[in-house]
């Protein structure tokens, strides 16, 4: 039976860990109210170079801060802050959904709400679902996703 048990947690385990490492879609949205906040009393020089740093305020666990204008080009990104300046509007994700698009007219028709896609996650380098909160500030699109367990 003790055989058993052991042999259960340690296949389990790493699926709890993991778990651990994955942060919520109310997490991602809190960061996203705080993003805005941030950035209508900073300015968008001083928000979008804090949100491209992936070790600053606006990064927590799996989630980070993007930025968007309202043609989907990169003003910031918390997790790859090479990817800043690049055009996505016609960036699909591993369905073929242009996942950017979504989110800038999203934020465009409705002023916020959430996308869903699929995008590789970079704690287990596996394509997984992703939900993401965007709110529009003005001519910024801000958004953040969790991914689904």
């Amino acid at each position: 039976m003790k055989r058993l048990v052991a042999v259960v947690l340690a296949a389990l385990l790493p699926a709890l860990a993991l778990a651990d490492e994955r942060a919520t879609t109310k997490e991602a949205e809190l960061l996203v109210h705080r993003a805005v906040g941030f950035l209508k009393k900073e300015g968008k020089d001083k928000a979008f170079a804090v949100f491209s740093d992936p070790k600053g305020a606006f990064t927590y666990r799996d989630l980070y801060i993007v930025a968007l204008d309202q043609k989907s080009t990169v003003l910031a990104h918390g997790a790859k802050k090479e990817l800043v300046g690049r055009n996505d509007w016609n960036a699909k994700d591993a369905d073929g959904k242009f996942f950017s698009r979504a989110s800038v007219e999203l934020a465009m028709n409705q002023g916020q709400g959430w996308n869903e896609y699929k995008w590789e996650n970079p704690v287990t380098h596996k394509v997984e679902n992703k939900v993401a909160y965007v709110e529009r500030v003005e001519d910024v699109i801000l958004l953040c996703g969790a991914y689904k367990p």
